[in-house]
């Protein structure tokens, strides 16, 4: 029987790889936040009512960590109302809700990986507008499933990897935070861990998700340099340095330690973990394919 699936957020990077990877028997329609804005209920309802699926999946949100310290305002429609309105039209019409949050609820003060009932703690305001939204959809809609994510990449949209990629072909130099430590995610794999929640809709409430391992940004910059070497992405090797966060300001403070505990994840979505660096490795070839047509 086929299952019809409303992705909200179509867009961004998780959005097209769920599109990619949605599977025969689902029946995905996606949605962009031009075509639906989650933010009014009324319009909200009014599509649930339309559309009839039995699940929704949130990958819409306010992501611009540094912006959201000057555009409160924004970060609060997106990560707040617009979470809020669908958990509450997905109440009203007993439609499943997974929503996806972020590494950026916590301050990264622990030393091992963050469990999904650590206590939060954000950071900026780009934080405190997801940990706002997470309990904004557990008020109206307890059996919904939060899934946090954190450093996400595609071959999508704008991220830490294609940033990267640019820089070390413009660049003989590069200085890249050291002592920020956390783990890559591929939205691709994180896209199939949103499928096989979907295909257990006995879960609920908080989840994590990324991939296995850990490093820093500067490692992770080391890899990608490395990994596009291998593959012909780069014609030349580049100077990396390590440097403190502190000798790259932004507006936002970012957790120093954001890693996330899996293993609940693992269990109940029946996944193995795969590790950042073997996830970069296809996302790269990915990507190479998608430039050689």
């Amino acid at each position: 029987m086929t299952k019809k699936v409303l992705v909200v957020g179509a867009g961004g990077q998780l959005g097209q790889e769920l599109q990619r990877t949605s599977r025969p028997d689902i029946e995905c329609l996606a949605m962009t936040r031009a075509q639906l804005d989650i933010a009014d209920l009324a319009v909200v309802a009014q599509c649930l009512d339309a559309v009839a699926p039995q699940l929704v999946i949130n990958a819409a949100a306010y992501t611009a960590v540094d912006k959201a310290e000057s555009e409160v305002d924004a970060a609060q429609r997106g990560n707040v109302a617009g979470p809020l309105a669908l958990a509450q039209a997905c109440a009203q019409q007993g439609v499943r809700l997974i929503h996806i949050s972020t590494d950026f609820v916590f301050d990264g003060s622990a030393s091992q990986p963050y469990k999904p009932d650590a206590a939060t703690a954000p950071l900026g305001e780009y934080g405190r507008s997801k940990r706002a939204g997470e309990l904004a959809v557990q008020s109206v809609l307890p059996q919904a499933l939060i899934l946090r994510t954190g450093w996400v990449y595609s071959r999508y949209g704008s991220n830490f990897v294609k940033t990267m990629l640019r820089l070390m072909s413009e660049r003989d130099d590069l200085a890249v935070v050291a002592d920020q430590v956390g783990t890559p995610t591929w939205a691709h794999g994180l896209a199939e861990a949103v499928w096989a929640s979907a295909a257990r809709p006995q879960l609920s409430g908080i989840y994590h998700w990324s991939d296995a391992g850990v490093c820093s940004w500067y490692d992770f910059a080391v890899a990608i340099c490395e990994e596009a070497l291998a593959l012909g992405l780069l014609a030349r090797t580049v100077n990396i340095r390590p440097i403190a966060a502190i000798e790259y300001p932004t507006p936002a403070h970012r957790p120093a330690y954001s890693v996330l505990d899996k293993t609940d994840s693992w269990r109940d979505f029946a996944l193995a973990g795969v590790h950042w660096r073997q996830q970069l490795r296809a996302m790269l070839e990915d990507h190479k394919a998608l430039q050689n047509g």
